[in-house]
């Protein structure tokens, strides 16, 4: 006992470990924990998950090559089931800032298990190392952790927030096709356009995002799992690797599969990378989004007005009654960690020598960060924002009326430079277009008001 908190003795190969002993790690977690106190960013519940899924794949894997018991398999796979279930939250304590190739995390689940074993079933050893890892390594299921947990961020929590997103996009789409609005390109006022078809920019980005995910999910798909310290498969029984890969592939409802090559597979983290670059092309396109709702309802009277957005809390501290576009605001700023984070992971992914990347730690944290924010940003602003987006369509109406590149339609019938003539003039003395087309005598007013008309030029 030690400041009224007891202890228990573990070792490892370097020796005796005093552990709590209300915890059930063990030595090796100990060293880590107490060797790495560096910020307090500690390993993703993501890959605790996936962790517990390629431990109970490789125990049952190991079972059906005859290398462990059934007894033994049973424990493992029982403890893991615990593990899945969320039931031993506290238990995984260690900081992403430990060892490039995530060992240390690695032993942390083989302790764990190993000790929930023992409460399961006293009177039967299941060692860590022994059984637990049997038939791996810290180098091949760190990437392969890596790679479900990355991919089952993509298909749980990022594409069902895109699709909804994605949705409520083109019911506003349908909503809105037959309103005519002004166009806008560089800021400065552009032909005419519908708001639905402005609508619809945003929903195909939804849907082109959507698509990239997806063609981003076969590489995450092939697991390092097989290639045990270098790639070789050393002490792997033949087989294991496309076992272990189908009961993951079981266990999580996706296609799963070795990889081809186990060197690359423990080397490179080019998927990651790929990957990872889809979900910073969804953040640029929730930044752009975002930008243009805040834009648009910009105001309420000195901006532009042309939507209304729900107004879900008080804007400032100073100003009484103003309301601020703030959930534009949140989604803006996940989009810029979503880009740091991919300059982070890119950074990562190019580093690490010969047979094994050691940045694995930080590339999960970033990953999995960018998965849950953009997803988590998606749906607050689908929620609080989107499903709420009204169109102002006497503002849209006044402000195309006022639109002089309404004169953008006149250049077939009198030319670039006399209809460019039009519009300096009107802007000049502040005439509507229509009155510096009839002082100019470009037009009569028949023909231009046979001429001009928005809604046959979208």
């Amino acid at each position: 006992m030690e400041n009224g908190e007891l202890f228990r003795v573990e070792h490892d190969t370097m020796g005796e470990v005093r552990v709590p002993a209300d915890h059930l790690w063990g030595a090796q977690t100990q060293r880590s924990f107490q060797n790495f106190a560096i910020g307090t960013e500690t390993m993703p519940e993501g890959i605790i998950r996936a962790f517990a899924l390629l431990k109970k794949a490789a125990a049952l894997a190991n079972r059906d090559s005859g290398k462990l018991d059934e007894a033994r398999c049973g424990l493992i796979t029982a403890a893991c089931d615990q593990i899945l279930a969320g039931r031993w939250p506290g238990e995984f304590p260690l900081k992403v800032w430990q060892t490039g190739s995530g060992t240390q995390s690695n032993m942390n689940v083989n302790e764990v298990i190993a000790h929930l074993c023992a409460r399961l079933d006293p009177s039967l050893p299941v060692h860590p190392n022994d059984h637990v890892n049997m038939s791996q390594s810290s180098n091949d299921t760190f990437p392969t952790a890596l790679h479900v947990a990355a991919a089952l961020a993509i298909r749980e929590q990022v594409l069902p927030a895109l699709g909804r997103l994605r949705d409520t996009l083109g019911r506003l789409e349908a909503e809105n096709w037959e309103v005519v609005k002004i166009g806008r390109t560089h800021l400065q006022d552009a032909v005419p356009i519908r708001f639905g078809q402005e609508i619809s920019g945003w929903r195909a980005m939804a849907e082109e995002c959507a698509g990239m995910l997806a063609g981003a999910l076969p590489p995450l798909e092939a697991l390092a799992l097989g290639g045990t310290a270098v790639g070789t498969g050393l002490n792997c029984p033949p087989g294991f690797d496309q076992a272990a890969a189908g009961y993951i592939a079981q266990l999580t409802g996706c296609p799963f599969r070795p990889a081809e090559n186990k060197f690359h597979a423990l080397t490179s983290r080019d998927a990651a990378v790929f990957a990872h670059g889809a979900l910073k092309a969804l953040a640029g396109d929730l930044m752009k989004i975002a930008n243009d709702v805040r834009w648009l309802a910009s105001g309420p009277r000195c901006g532009l007005g042309e939507i209304t957005i729900p107004e879900n809390e008080p804007g400032s501290s100073i100003m009484p009654g103003k309301v601020n576009p703030t959930q534009c605001e949140a989604v803006t700023m996940a989009a810029v960690q979503v880009m740091g984070n991919d300059a982070a992971v890119g950074f990562a992914a190019s580093q690490g020598n010969f047979e094994l990347n050691v940045f694995l730690p930080v590339i999960a944290y970033n990953f999995l960060q960018s998965a849950r924010l953009l997803a988590d940003a998606m749906d607050s602003f689908n929620r609080n924002c989107l499903e709420g987006l009204k169109a102002d369509r006497r503002r849209m109406a006044e402000y195309l009326e006022r639109s002089l590149m309404l004169v953008t339609c006149l250049t077939p019938r009198v030319g670039y430079e006399r209809a460019a003539e039009a519009a300096k003039l009107a802007h000049r003395e502040g005439l509507t277009l229509r009155e510096a087309v009839l002082r100019l005598e470009l037009l009569s007013p028949e023909e231009y008001d046979q001429v001009v008309v928005p809604e046959k030029m979208v």
